[in-house]
């Protein structure tokens, strides 16, 4: 299998028909939003805090370009997590996995030009997938709206009798389905970058067991039977009934999920198939959750 992260994601996304041909399947989770800023299931910011969070994730102020950009751009993410994960709040259960992801895999690839010799694209592309978060997360602190597949996240971290786990894939999916597509084609990838690209989520891929230790240590969220979930089959019984599914979507998670995605930013560059290919990435998200509270309602997730 090629990125365990992307891959993982993959996955869900192909669960999706055997969600909606199942009884009783649900849409996407929407908790109320009636919750103030400063709390999310912790204990709540401070007045300061939440000022501090405004004013790290508003990315109109990152004004460098390529490398330092994003060098800048991930310790404004590391300050914001901490100030989440000091008061467990759940906005921050997205935040724990990808604030590791950026600095054990994502930064000391960016800055070997031997692996990643493209030294305009690269950056570009791993900024721009950090940026919508920030840029979401700006939205969620100021009150204003923020992407569908985001309030879907931000509502969920705001239901505390939900699973913790639940919650974080919520943010992987927006992440992965949604935000990297748009990055694929914000940052001008084109096919010379395809080798780069699966370096990138390679090397995610590495480090992906430190979002289930921290998810479990600092949440107690436990994410590791969806990874189990993908490489051993355990829990697609929980939908079907037989093992059958199992076996076929471990030969589909080769694909990977990184190869839809990719293809869905290439088409978001083509103007004739762009408005198409928007509905596909919403659809997509849309009924990768709803298999996600599939597998947190039968106790899989």
């Amino acid at each position: 299998m090629r990125a365990r992260l992307f891959g993982d994601a993959t996955i869900i996304a192909s669960i999706t028909a055997l969600v909606l041909l199942s009884p009783g399947h649900v849409s996407p989770g929407h908790a109320s939003t009636d919750s103030t800023i400063s709390v999310a299931c912790g204990t709540p910011l401070t007045a300061n805090e939440i000022d501090d969070v405004v004013e790290l994730s508003d990315t109109s102020t990152l004004t460098d370009s390529g490398l330092p950009r994003l060098e800048a751009a991930v310790d404004r993410h590391r300050q914001i997590t901490e100030i989440l994960v000091a008061h467990r709040d759940w906005r921050g259960l997205f935040s724990i996995g990808l604030n590791a992801v950026e600095y054990e895999a994502v930064l000391p690839l960016q800055r070997d030009p031997a692996a990643l010799p493209d030294r305009t694209w690269s950056p570009e592309v791993s900024y721009d997938l950090l940026a919508r978060y920030l840029r979401n997360v700006h939205a969620e602190f100021t009150g204003t709206p923020t992407d569908p597949a985001w309030a879907n996240y931000f509502a969920l971290t705001k239901q505390c009798s939900s699973s913790p786990a639940r919650v974080a894939m919520a943010g992987y999916n927006a992440h992965l389905t949604v935000d990297l597509a748009h990055a694929v084609d914000s940052s001008g990838t084109n096919p010379e970058n395809i080798p780069d690209f699966y370096r990138i989520v390679d090397s995610i891929a590495v480090k992906g067991d430190s979002i289930v230790t921290l998810t479990k240590s600092l949440y107690n969220g436990d994410l590791g039977p969806l990874w189990r979930f993908y490489f051993v089959g355990e829990g697609l019984d929980l939908l079907v009934g037989n093992d059958q599914p199992s076996r076929t979507l471990l030969r589909a998670a080769d694909s990977g999920y990184n190869t839809i995605t990719l293809a869905h930013g290439f088409a978001l560059q083509n103007p004739q198939v762009r408005g198409a290919t928007e509905q596909q990435i919403d659809g997509l998200w849309r009924v990768t959750d709803s298999a996600l509270q599939v597998l947190s309602d039968l106790g899989g997730l």
